[in-house]
């Protein structure tokens, strides 16, 4: 049986390499590559693949949120991580997610080929050494909002601007930054945003 893959890698060199790896691989078929988080629904809904391979930093929407979006409107398709980073803290929130596979980019060409049938077979698929990280690596301090917030920040939005978009007043929005250096014993903001980045939680 063909296994129908949709890729999401947004460097074009990457992809090309994905691809033509993938092409060698006589039970795979990539039948939808896209170059941007927000593409990759539309895509899925189109081709119905069996397997949607995604990096986790996309333009658009991030390949986590993506992964959220074909759980509830495609769950017949499972999604396989990809990342170059790999941080404890982005395998928690994968499988927070419920994806079916994570894996490093640089990892051999063979293990991503692997990793695709794996969860085509509906087995978890995790890379070994990430795996073991995330479990000596500490649970992520900060709330849902608090990331939130912090994610906006990173983005150049100010106080005011994240609480128009979160419905939130500003004086929170301020509140919720305070309490977010305080947890992660940081200098100010740029240096939290550092830290929870560094960690994976954002």
């Amino acid at each position: 049986m063909t296994i129908r893959v949709l890729l999401a890698e947004d460097m074009n060199m990457v992809r090309g390499a994905l691809l033509a790896l993938l092409a060698l691989e006589p039970d795979i078929d990539v039948v939808a590559e896209v170059a941007s988080g927000d593409d990759i629904l539309p895509a899925a809904l189109a081709q119905l693949p069996d397997v949607a391979v995604l990096d986790i930093d996309l333009p658009g929407i991030n390949g986590l949120t993506a992964a959220g979006l074909l759980r509830e409107q495609l769950p017949s398709c499972r999604c396989l991580m990809l990342t170059s980073l790999g941080r404890p803290g982005n395998l928690r929130r994968a499988m927070a997610a419920h994806v079916a596979g994570f894996i490093l980019k640089d990892a051999p060409p063979e293990i991503l080929a692997d990793a695709i049938r794996g969860v085509a077979a509906g087995r978890r698929v995790v890379d070994p050494q990430l795996a073991l990280a995330a479990w000596d690596s500490a649970e992520c301090p900060l709330t849902t909002r608090e990331a939130e917030v912090l994610r906006l920040t990173e983005k150049g939005a100010e106080p005011t601007e994240i609480a128009t978009r979160l419905f939130l007043s500003p004086g929170t929005v301020r509140n919720y930054l305070t309490t977010a250096v305080t947890k992660l014993n940081a200098r100010n903001r740029i240096d939290a945003i550092r830290i929870a980045r560094d960690a994976g939680w954002l």
